[in-house]
């Protein structure tokens, strides 16, 4: 395989989302790791109605998903997250955020959105990482 042909990373569990979705949890393109956007649903059942819960569900998605391509959270070099309530929950969100990134910390962007395809979600993480030298 050339660095430059894409490849799917795809945890075990995820199996689904290629399936039924036609995506990958992330792509490896170059030196980069592109995520799809994870929520706070967990693969087996609903969100939780805590917004705290629904953010752990998330950042613990991304771990898995970056686990599963070699990486970690000191890999990741951008965040978008998308919120409905971010005004609500942005220092809950902030805390939590603080116990998975790493310094250097990725750059961030929160947006407000109206809603996501599942009633009841709150939060969304897309991600960027970039492969340690040698993984690409």
């Amino acid at each position: 395989m050339k660095k430059t042909d894409p490849r799917a990373i795809v945890p075990e569990g995820m199996q689904d989302l290629v399936r039924d979705w036609r995506m990958s949890p992330a792509l490896v393109s170059g030196d980069h790791v592109f995520l799809t956007g994870f929520n706070g649903c967990p693969v087996d059942g609903p969100p939780s109605a805590n917004p705290v819960a629904q953010m752990r569900v998330a950042f613990d998605t991304v771990t898995e998903v970056l686990a599963a391509g070699g990486l970690g959270w000191g890999d990741v070099v951008d965040m978008t997250s998308f919120h409905v309530g971010l005004r609500d929950h942005l220092e809950a969100f902030k805390a939590v955020r603080a116990d998975y990134v790493q310094d250097p910390y990725p750059a961030w962007t929160a947006i407000e959105v109206a809603g996501f395809a599942i009633d009841g979600v709150c939060v969304e993480l897309k991600i960027v990482a970039r492969l340690p030298d040698g993984m690409a």
